[in-house]
Formats: C-alpha cells, sequence, structure tokens
C-alpha cells in the first residue's frame, strides 16, 4: 500500500500544471486522476507516474482495470 503521506503530494504529470490533477486511490492498486481520467498502476507498492503509462489505460472503465495491474512494459 502506498502510504498516506506520498498520496497527499503526489499528482497528475499530465494535470498538474492546469489543473489540480487530484488522485484518488481505487482497490489500493491504481491511482485514478479526477480531472483527466488517467489511471496510474501501482505495482508493488510504487506508482507509475509516467504520463505514456497513463494513456494505456485512460479509455478504461474503472471496474475493469486488472486487479493487480500488469507490469509496465
Amino acid at each position: 500500500m502506498v502510504s498516506k503521506d506520498l498520496l497527499e503530494i503526489l499528482r497528475c504529470p499530465a494535470c498538474v500544471r492546469e489543473k489540480e490533477g487530484l488522485l484518488k486511490v481505487h482497490k489500493d492498486t491504481w491511482l485514478i486522476c479526477q480531472d483527466c481520467g488517467r489511471k496510474y498502476p501501482i505495482v508493488e507498492d510504487i506508482p507509475v507516474m509516467l504520463i505514456d503509462e497513463g494513456d494505456k489505460w485512460q479509455q478504461t472503465e474503472d471496474k475493469d482495470l486488472p486487479i493487480p495491474p500488469p507490469r509496465p512494459q
């Protein structure tokens, strides 16, 4: 699980300059941007905050996200 302190400071790297980029935790394995809908996997308790990774899952419904997330390639 990602620490609460870290979650408080993390922001969506694609949105943070123009919007808040606040993230919500989904099933302890994904971070979802509340502004753009990009989804960032949490792999071995480490958020993968790469815009390209978030883009891959942007159109996937929250309920359809794989648990656990696949490792980024």
